[in-house]
C-alpha cells in the first residue's frame, strides 16, 4: 500500500512537469537571458501584459548596413550652412570707428587755415548703443546693428553731402564684442574668439583655444548652433573632412570626454561593460573584446544588438513608426553569424556609445537543463519509494520470510535468498 501511494504521487509529479514543457518548460530553469523564439515573437502591446515595453526587430543586412552608414552622425549634415560669414555685420556692443574726410580745407570739419592735414576727422569710438544705433556728429542717430560698414559708410555720406565739402567716410571696427563664437570644456586656454569672416573651421576654433588638454579617443566635440546640439568623436573631425565645417557667430564649440562602452549578456565568452579603446568600433570588434560567444552554449543565429533610433532612423531601416508614441524607438537587431557571410556584415555594422550586445543560447542548452531538471524532480520522488521498498526487503530478510532485493542507488544490493522485489 505504501509504494502504490508513492508511485501515484510520483506519477502525479511527473504528469505535471510534462505540463510543464510543453507550456513552456524553460521558463522554469535558470536562463540568462530571452530565447531567440522570445525576441522575435515579442515587440507588440499583449494585451495579457500591458506593461510589455513595444520594440522593433532588425534583421542586419547589406540593406540595414547601408542605412546605418548614412545615419553616422555628421556635422556636414546636422547643419545646412558649411561656409563662413560673408560680410562682417556691427551688433550691440561692438566699437566703431569712423573717419570723416573732405575734398579741401574749410569744409564742415576743417578750417579755411587748413590746420589739419589730409583734411580729415575722427570721430572719437562709440560702441553701438543697445537700441543699435551711433551718433555722427552734423548726421544725427545712424543704424549700425545688422548692417556691414559700408552700408554705415554710405548713409553718412548721404547726410552730409550737403553741408560738407565732397565728403568721404570710412567705417571700420575698432573692438569686435559681438559676432563671437566660443569654445569650452577641456581645451588649454577656453574663451570666446572673433568670428573671422574669411572663415574658420571647428579645428582653427578648437586651436585657438589651445587644443584639446588630451589627445585621447575618449574625446568627443559638440557644436551648439541656433538650438540645436550634435555630438560627434574628436576622430571623426579627422577622418572625416566634411565634418570639419566653418564656424558661425554665436556658435558654441564643447570639447568634453566620455568614455565609449557596451555592454555584453548571454552566451558570451565574458560577460560585462567593455569599452571601445577607440572612437570607432565594429561589432565584429565589440564580440572579439567581450570573448566572442561562448562554443559549449551560444546560438550563432541569434546575435541581438539593442538600440534606441530614432524615428526617421527607423522609418528608413523598415519599421513601422506609427505604432510608436516616443520619439526613440526600441530597436533590437539581429544578425545570423551561422552564415558566414554574417561576419562581413559584423565589420561594417558601427556600434555606438551604450550598446547592448545579447546572444542567446542553443535550444539544446534549454533541452539539457530542463531535462536535467526533470531528471532531479524524477529522483526527488523516486527516493522515499526506493527506501519504503528497501524498508521493506531488509525486514522481510530479518524475519526469514521469503527473499528481498535492497535497492540502492546507484547499484541494487541483493541478499541470498531467491526472491526478488523490485521497485519501480
Amino acid at each position: 500500500m505504501l509504494i502504490s501511494l508513492f508511485s501515484d504521487k510520483r506519477a502525479m509529479l511527473c504528469a505535471s512537469v510534462l505540463a510543464l514543457s510543453c507550456c513552456g518548460g524553460c521558463a522554469i530553469t535558470p536562463v540568462s537571458g530571452p530565447q531567440a523564439s522570445d525576441v522575435d515573437a515579442g515587440g507588440t502591446q499583449d494585451s495579457l501584459n500591458p506593461a510589455m515595453l513595444a520594440y522593433a526587430v532588425v534583421p542586419v543586412t547589406p540593406a540595414t548596413v547601408d542605412v546605418l552608414g548614412r545615419l553616422t552622425p555628421r556635422l556636414s549634415t546636422a547643419f545646412a550652412r558649411h561656409t563662413p560669414p560673408k560680410v562682417f555685420r556691427f551688433g550691440v556692443g561692438d566699437i566703431v570707428s569712423i573717419t570723416i574726410f573732405e575734398a579741401a580745407a574749410g569744409g564742415l570739419f576743417t578750417s579755411s587755415a587748413g590746420v589739419r592735414a589730409g583734411n580729415f576727422v575722427t570721430v572719437p569710438n562709440q560702441a553701438v548703443d543697445d537700441r543699435g544705433n551711433i551718433s555722427v556728429p552734423f548726421s544725427g542717430s545712424i543704424r549700425a546693428k545688422g548692417r556691414t560698414p559700408s552700408e554705415i559708410q554710405t548713409e553718412i555720406v548721404e547726410r552730409l553731402k550737403s553741408r560738407a565739402l565732397e565728403p568721404q567716410v570710412v567705417v571700420s571696427l575698432a573692438e569686435q564684442r559681438t559676432s563671437l563664437y566660443s569654445v569650452l570644456g577641456d581645451v588649454r586656454a577656453a574663451g570666446r574668439f572673433p568670428a573671422s569672416p574669411s572663415g574658420e573651421s571647428i579645428l582653427d576654433g578648437i586651436a585657438r583655444a589651445g587644443g584639446p588638454g588630451s589627445q585621447g579617443y575618449d574625446v568627443n566635440v559638440a557644436l551648439e548652433r541656433n538650438g540645436r546640439r550634435v555630438s560627434i568623436p574628436m576622430g571623426a573631425l579627422m577622418d572625416d573632412a566634411s565634418n570639419n565645417i566653418y564656424l558661425l557667430p554665436n556658435d558654441i564649440v564643447f570639447v568634453y570626454q566620455e568614455p565609449q562602452t557596451f555592454v555584453a549578456f548571454g552566451a558570451s565568452g565574458i560577460q560585462g561593460q567593455f569599452r571601445f579603446d577607440a572612437w570607432r568600433l565594429s561589432l565584429a570588434e565589440a564580440l572579439a573584446k567581450q570573448g566572442g560567444l561562448n562554443d559549449a552554449q551560444a546560438n550563432p543565429s541569434a546575435v541581438f544588438l539593442y538600440r534606441g533610433e530614432t524615428r526617421e532612423a527607423a522609418r528608413q531601416l523598415g519599421v513601422d513608426v506609427d505604432r510608436f508614441e516616443d520619439r526613440v524607438i526600441p530597436v533590437i537587431y539581429k544578425i545570423d553569424l551561422r552564415d558566414p557571410s554574417g561576419y562581413f556584415l559584423a565589420q561594417k555594422f558601427p556600434m555606438r556609445n551604450k550598446d547592448v550586445i545579447y546572444c542567446a543560447n542553443a535550444t539544446s542548452v534549454e533541452a539539457t537543463k530542463f531535462l536535467t531538471f526533470v531528471r532531479t524532480t524524477l529522483a526527488t520522488v523516486n527516493d522515499p519509494v526506493i527506501y519504503a521498498t528497501n524498508g521493506f526487503a531488509l525486514s522481510s530478510a530479518i524475519r526469514g520470510t521469503g527473499s528481498s532485493t535492497v535497492i540502492t542507488t546507484p547499484t541494487p544490493i541483493t541478499t541470498t535468498t531467491s526472491t526478488t522485489v523490485i521497485a519501480h
